[in-house]
């Protein structure tokens, strides 16, 4: 029946796809399992330290882990394009050539030393900190949301990969296809999610702690979070789309519309002035996101793929040549060995002389290249803004020790500790009159 019915063009693309999705998507679940298990540990060790937990991970997320994930945005442009136009020599950005496996590796020997070393820091040390609710649930959904983003997020990387061959390779129409298959993979998977999450929403809060009060807000807060994991999932492909084509300014100019104008100002007046606490919180990102997906998808549809197509030749600079391993140039990489189907074309004319073109190649490959002093001072450049930014952190925690804070039932037994009773209000026989008196 799928045979008759699905055209070949869309099984292929779907099967390119899917190929690439997989081991993307166990990596970035590997990757966000660090901070999922970190919860876990920090729930057993009480709602404050949870919450605290929580706190700290937002704010890291904001000032650090997403500027760095942002500059990095601009390879899966650049190099999914390149690549497609068979430039390869300019290309060494792994996902991008459907070298995908070594960060899988990588991600699972982190989830194996973050566990070991949280169980022996916690239970066998004792260096956890014993000691609300809310902050506490908002942590625990948002780490479910991280785990079920990496299926959409597994899917927007193979999508930007695929655009960006196809457009790199001249090729407007697999590009469309690419799309279509893309935002159709990505609801099923959304659908499928909610169904799962909607059905298991009173014991997911068993994962991160045993209090009920917890336990149930999330619960409250899973019947929002189904319905927004269906409409993110669409913004999240929607973007690798938008970064295959080389439309960056588009969902981050819709972005900063879209979560801090109108997201985040919906959010806190249902918070507050309408009362829903942290469930107005995600109402408001329900809202938006819907909002995007919608300005997304007829953006994409409406684009004009030709154009956007010739620019990603422009970029991808298909007329150089790739060299093999001797460093001879590679011509066969141009003509006989394609790339997922794709097949490059040239946007310059040469005059058939292989050696002044492989010399002119040449020549301007070792131009390109850095020399040694260059590369050690910007490797050292990045090092060094890392341990000064580390430095700073550092001095700011030692330097700026946060206040000390009693809890409210110690406040209160010290505080009647300390009374002192004179002997004549103790011992006095003087009568105070009663309400029924009165």
């Amino acid at each position: 029946w799928v045979h008759h019915r699905v055209p070949v063009a869309h099984r292929e693309e779907l099967y390119h796809i899917l190929r690439m999705t997989g081991p993307l998507l166990l990596s970035r679940i590997l990757n966000y399992l660090l901070p999922f298990v970190v919860t876990m540990f920090c729930g057993r060790l009480g709602n404050a330290v949870m919450a605290g937990y929580g706190l700290a991970s937002a704010t890291i997320n904001v000032t650090t882990v997403a500027t760095g994930y942002g500059l990095g945005l601009a390879c899966d442009t650049l190099v999914s394009q390149t690549f497609g136009g068979k430039n390869l020599w300019q290309v060494s950005y792994l996902q991008n050539q459907g070298i995908i496996l070594p960060q899988l590796y990588a991600a699972a020997l982190a989830n194996l030393a973050s566990g070991a070393t949280n169980y022996i820091l916690i239970y066998w040390l004792d260096l956890g900190m014993l000691s609300e609710d809310e902050l506490a649930a908002q942590h625990a959904v948002i780490m479910v949301a991280y785990i079920t983003y990496m299926f959409p997020l597994g899917i927007q990387a193979a999508a930007c990969a695929r655009v960006g061959n196809a457009l790199g390779a001249g090729d407007s129409s697999r590009a469309i296809l690419t799309s279509k298959v893309s935002l159709g993979l990505a609801a099923t998977f959304a659908v499928a999610e909610g169904l799962v999450l909607g059905s298991s929403k009173t014991v997911i809060g068993l994962i991160f702690t045993s209090d009920e009060r917890i336990i149930g807000l999330v619960s409250q807060l899973m019947n929002a979070y189904c319905f927004l994991q269906f409409f993110d999932g669409l913004v999240c492909v929607c973007t690798g789309i938008f970064l295959g084509t080389g439309k960056q300014k588009i969902p981050a100019v819709a972005n900063f519309i879209g979560y801090y104008c109108v997201g985040l100002t919906l959010s806190v007046t249902l918070m507050f002035a309408a009362k829903l606490r942290v469930l107005g919180f995600w109402v408001g990102l329900l809202v938006c996101v819907v909002l995007q997906s919608s300005f997304y998808i007829v953006v994409i549809f409406r684009l004009n793929w030709e154009k956007v197509t010739e620019e990603a030749v422009k970029r991808a600079q298909k007329s150089l040549n790739t060299l093999d391993s001797e460093g001879t140039p590679d011509r066969s990489t141009h003509s006989e060995k394609p790339v997922d189907g794709y097949v490059s074309v040239s946007t310059e004319a040469h005059d058939g002389n292989p050696e002044r073109e492989g010399g002119h190649v040449v020549q301007q490959l070792k131009d390109n290249r850095l020399s040694i002093t260059q590369l050690i001072i910007r490797r050292g450049l990045t090092v060094f803004a890392a341990v000064a930014l580390l430095a700073v952190g550092a001095a700011v925690l030692f330097l700026v020790p946060l206040p000390e804070i009693q809890s409210a039932e110690s406040n209160y037994t010290s505080d009647w500790i300390n009374v002192t009773y004179s002997p004549d209000s103790i011992f006095s026989t003087q009568l105070v009159p009663s309400k029924e008196s009165e």
